[in-house]
């Protein structure tokens, strides 16, 4: 009942149906209390059963890894190497048992004994006190049935004393166990949240106790033997269970499946809807691939029988990644892609001679520019499409397909701006020792998985489309000169720059300070793809700033990491405006206190010619007695100076 929080013990003597009603809410309420206390003290008991069965296993564990130096195997020689490894096991394994039993004493004592004491004392009370609550109710009532019989026509003094004396000491009692029963009651109110809080305490006290003895005994030397076992299992396992199996693969839809020799049909292999291939080096193995799913979650590494067939596996999952078997067209649109592709290089003079050169004799050099023949509207249009792309990328630029440091290429000025290499950067922000990282003091970490596809130098870094057209230039460039191969890395983006970090050594690859991040854009139709523009001093262009776009393919996070590149430089521009302002009061704040000085210090002077003036005016008054009896005040400076000369002259006249 809502606000109602006690029994009103005043009313016991009443007992009026009111007050029985509301008991009847109270013990309603007890019972449900009492049930669901029980439950939880049978699940804190199997805990405690539990941990107990734990500790005693782990110490057989212990024991049993001791006695393994003792046990003659038939097969098995002195392997003293095994004996001392499991020796250290067992140490280690024994302290954990003495830990596990301080836990179960632990929990015996903050957890078992509150809930045990509450359901044996408090509840056990409460049922007792309903007990005899109840026959002392039937007990009065009998007497009230009692006294109410009493003949009118036949009264007898000594039965009607004695039934009188019945409802009274009927009614006495009642009223005392009633009112016990009332502030047991009430007591049980305000009990059940400490008995329901005070054993959960200290079962978490005592986990964590248990967690602290575990990282203390747990030593960095420990770490390393541990680690050193593991690689060592692991190499072994490796070794033992490192099986190719060849099957035939083959594409259905969206879908990559598998059949082994003598399996009626294929089964599914993997999901190759938006994932990602690249030719990789596994276990001095020729002609493989990795297939990553869209996720990230599943990868599978094939061989292909040659390298045509690696070529063409690599080219055909790209294919339909892209989802063009879902077209109406699916083989114009890849001819179409294909000739988009062929077309879209644009690399310098040195490196078309270069390909020039490797070129067959019988081969000609496909013509640079196309005229339509449908007339001059279409050499037109195609003039204008060749003009606008010459304005977004320096048609003079090669392709860069490998990560090379800025500060590696005849910019030594520039090693401030992009950071220095070989140095471990923890990509969340966090410094070890007493050094402190330049990007500790930001607000923003997120880390990316990124896989670098390119950069080139471009003209224009004020729209959009030059990383559209970059992109464009950049895939085609690979697929042309099958470059499958592409640098992972984690790129760390700050509210200070963006950081690309090698997974394994965690050592920074580039730094590009966010402020030369100009612009930044996803691909319109493949989302995985992003690339920014980079504006750095220096370059090939005879002005001293030039501008670099960067090409990145990401685990269907692309628009993710724009929008934490835009969040990033919004955060430093209300870092950099706020620091104007700051700058400017403190400016201004500068400038009133010169004022202020310049102003006291024109008061001071003010001062003292005003004390000077008074001075002098008082100087040049006589020191004697007017004419008139008037009388001039001197100064104390000008009364001392007198004193002196008097004192001057009876000296003399004494002499």
């Amino acid at each position: 009942m809502p606000g109602i929080d006690k029994l009103p013990i005043e009313e016991t003597l009443e007992d009026s149906p009111q007050t029985r009603s509301l008991l009847g809410v109270f013990e309603e309420d007890a019972t449900a209390i009492s049930n669901y206390m029980n439950q939880l003290y049978q699940a804190m008991h199997r805990i405690y059963d539990a941990q107990n069965e734990l500790s005693a296993a782990t110490h057989l564990t212990s024991k049993l890894l001791k006695e393994y130096e003792k046990q003659r195997f038939p097969l098995g020689g002195d392997d003293e190497v095994m004996s001392s490894t499991l020796q250290q096991f067992s140490k280690v394994i024994d302290e954990l048992s003495s830990c596990h039993a301080v836990l179960s004493t632990q929990l015996a004592d903050a957890m078992m004994f509150p809930i045990t004491q509450f359901k044996e004392r408090d509840l056990k009370e409460i049922l007792t006190l309903k007990e005899v609550f109840q026959i002392a109710s039937n007990d009065h009532d009998a007497a009230i049935n009692r006294y109410s019989r009493l003949s009118k026509k036949r009264e007898n003094d000594k039965v009607k004393y004695e039934v009188t004396e019945d409802v009274y000491t009927s009614r006495k009692k009642q009223h005392q166990t009633m009112m016990h029963y009332f502030c047991a009651l009430n007591t049980l109110q305000y009990k059940k949240k400490i008995a329901l809080l005070e054993p959960l305490l200290g079962y978490m006290q005592a986990q964590i106790s248990f967690f602290k003895m575990g990282s203390e005994n747990l030593s960095e030397h420990l770490e390393e033997f541990l680690t050193n076992i593991g690689t060592s299992v692991q190499n072994k396992t490796g070794l033992v269970s490192s099986t190719w199996d060849r099957q035939f693969y083959f594409t259905q839809g969206g879908n990559l499946m598998s059949q082994a020799r003598g399996d009626v049909a294929g089964g599914l292999a993997m999901d190759i809807d938006n994932c990602s291939v690249m030719a990789v080096d596994c276990e001095d193995r020729r002609y493989c691939f990795q297939i990553t799913s869209f996720d990230g979650k599943k990868s599978s590494i094939l061989q292909a029988e040659s390298k045509k067939d690696h070529e063409e596996w690599i080219c055909t999952i790209n294919n339909i990644s892209k989802q063009i078997y879902l077209s109406e067209n699916p083989e114009e649109i890849a001819a179409r892609v294909n000739q988009s592709a062929l077309e879209a290089v644009t690399p310098s003079p040195s490196f078309q001679q270069r390909h020039e050169s490797l070129r067959p004799a019988g081969q000609s050099r496909p013509p640079t520019a196309r005229t339509s023949s449908s007339g001059s509207l279409g050499s037109e249009s195609t003039n204008l499409a060749a003009l606008s792309l010459d304005s977004l990328v320096a048609p003079d630029t090669p392709i860069q397909f490998d990560i090379i440091s800025p500060v590696c290429e005849d910019q030594p000025g520039q090693a401030k701006a992009f950071g220095q290499g070989g140095r471990r950067t923890n990509p969340f922000g966090e410094s070890g020792g007493g050094t402190k990282s330049e990007t500790e003091d930001s607000i923003l970490h997120q880390l990316f998985i990124v896989r670098f596809l390119g950069s080139m130098e471009v003209k224009s870094d004020d729209n959009p489309d030059v990383v559209y057209e970059t992109m464009r230039q950049i895939l085609a460039a690979r697929a042309i000169h099958n470059i499958f191969r592409m640098t992972e890395s984690h790129l760390l983006v700050t509210c200070d720059c963006l950081k690309l970090i090698d997974p394994q050594t965690q050592v920074t690859r580039l730094t590009f300070p966010l402020p030369s991040v100009v612009l930044y854009a996803t691909h319109q139709e493949n989302k995985r793809l992003f690339g920014f523009v980079l504006r750095t001093s220096g370059g090939r262009s005879e002005s001293n700033l030039s501008s670099v776009c960067y090409i990145f393919e990401s685990n269907n996070e692309g628009e993710k990491i724009c929008d934490s590149v835009g969040l990033a430089k919004q955060i430093a521009l209300h870092a950099e405006l706020d620091r104007r302002a700051s700058e400017k009061q403190k400016e201004i704040e500068r400038v009133k206190e010169k004022q202020q000085k310049e102003l006291s210090k024109q008061k001071q002077i003010e001062k003292d010619l005003e004390e000077q003036s008074r001075l002098i005016a008082a100087s040049s008054r006589p020191n004697q007695a007017s004419s008139e009896g008037q009388f001039v005040v001197l100064s104390s400076s000008q009364s001392e100076e007198s004193d002196l000369g008097e004192e001057g002259k009876k000296r003399e006249s004494e002499a």
